[in-house]
């Protein structure tokens, strides 16, 4: 054990197996061998060890809790929830333990379960992150309300970066607008470096239509994190609104496409940036540029609809049609349900005197446009996907 607690896990293991050949008998000497072996990364050998330590004392807290978290290290979520269960009936104040037993029931979706053994833990602990919890199972059992008290009740307890993210992102993710800017403004001034947050708070901003200062939150979260591509889509999305702050934006999208040289994402956004306000007959707009970035963009992801939409709005711009014909096909067939790129081919059919095929475009253009989910839905997916990432998968406690 002196050898396990300096780390020199090869010196551990040979003692612990001596002690095992001596005392077969004891969990405690297969126990701490087990813990040994797991962190030599030799898994199964642990495995066989927490086993067969369960297997002498099987009404042992330790036991059943040591093999629980064995499990749950190696992704078994399933094998280890009824060892936890087990383990918090055998020692029912053990918070931990039933921390751990509330998040197995969480991601094996038996909400009732997990909430029930949260609201006991709260009877004897009334922590922030049992709140946060408790969040997490009301608003995954579509209990929105409920969800966003106890997010603002976690907040509250203890206000640190996750449980002010998750506030505020449960607003946002519920259009709960204001409050959320509210949320995200605080929770920045005390976290100032959190790129997540400043992301958060850029959202929310944009949501509400102050695109200005969803523009600011945005770039801020890109200089705190210069590769972080979640900044980047929402900034783009923002400057699509506001353009006033070209130069400033169009620099974060260059440094982007720098720092990211075959990131198909990072060459189209510059692209998009530099284009973005512009009229063709603006001087200033480089169209080869702007041309060679999508160019680029598709030779780095031959899958990316929407660079050849965009090349071909590039290209119809200039009345060349016989080349925007082709892109808007192009991401057509890389994906069918895109409206815009139905209804500029339809008006390019138009142009180059092909009326029949431009009726067919219009009219799927306008089934399209009736089955789709309105843009609010669009963002709020997006937004949801963010938060998914952004908070990352649950974790058991230590």
């Amino acid at each position: 054990m002196v050898y396990a607690a300096q780390s020199r896990d090869a010196e551990a293991i040979q003692q612990l197996g001596i002690a095992v050949r001596l005392k077969p008998d004891s969990a405690a000497a297969r126990t701490n061998l087990a813990a040994s072996l797991f962190h030599a990364h030799k898994n199964d050998l642990a495995g066989v060890q927490f086993r067969k330590a369960l297997a002498l004392e099987p009404n042992d807290y330790s036991a059943n809790h040591n093999l629980a978290e064995f499990y749950i290290q190696s992704g078994k979520v399933a094998e280890a929830q009824p060892l936890l269960a087990r383990a918090q009936q055998i020692k029912p104040d053990a918070y931990d333990n039933g921390y751990d037993l509330a998040m197995a029931d969480f991601m094996l979706g038996h909400l009732d379960a997990a909430r029930q053994v949260v609201q006991a833990l709260l009877q004897e602990r009334n922590t922030g992150e049992l709140h946060n919890l408790l969040a997490q199972i009301d608003e995954k059992d579509g209990k929105y309300v409920a969800a966003a008290n106890e997010f603002e009740t976690a907040a509250h307890i203890d206000p640190s970066e996750e449980n002010l993210f998750s506030w505020g992102s449960e607003l946002l993710l519920h259009r709960t607008y204001e409050p959320a800017v509210e949320v995200f403004q605080t929770a920045t001034q005390r976290f100032p470096d959190s790129v997540r947050l400043q992301i958060g708070l850029g959202m929310a901003l944009y949501a509400r239509g102050l695109y200005e200062g969803a523009i600011g939150a945005l770039m801020r979260a890109v200089d705190l994190s210069p590769t972080n591509p979640h900044g980047y889509a929402f900034l783009s999305k923002a400057y699509e609104s506001s353009p006033k702050q070209a130069s400033e934006v169009i620099q974060r999208f260059q440094r982007y496409a720098e720092l990211e040289p075959n990131n198909a994402k990072a060459q189209y956004y510059y692209a998009m940036s530099l284009w973005k306000g512009k009229q063709l007959e603006d001087s200033s707009l480089n169209v080869p540029q702007v041309e060679g970035l999508l160019q680029k963009a598709i030779a780095l992801d031959g899958s990316f609809a929407d660079a050849h939409l965009q090349l071909g709005n590039l290209y119809a711009n200039q009345h060349e049609y016989q080349k925007s014909i082709p892109e808007y096909q192009r991401a057509l067939e890389l994906d069918p349900s895109l409206s815009d790129a139905h209804y500029r081919l339809g008006t390019d059919y138009v142009h180059v005197g092909q009326k029949d095929l431009a009726r067919k475009e219009f009219a799927i253009y306008q089934t399209l446009r009736s089955q789709h989910m309105a843009e609010s839905d669009k963002e709020r997916a997006a937004i949801k996907q963010f938060v998914i990432s952004a908070n990352g998968a649950p974790a058991a406690k230590p």
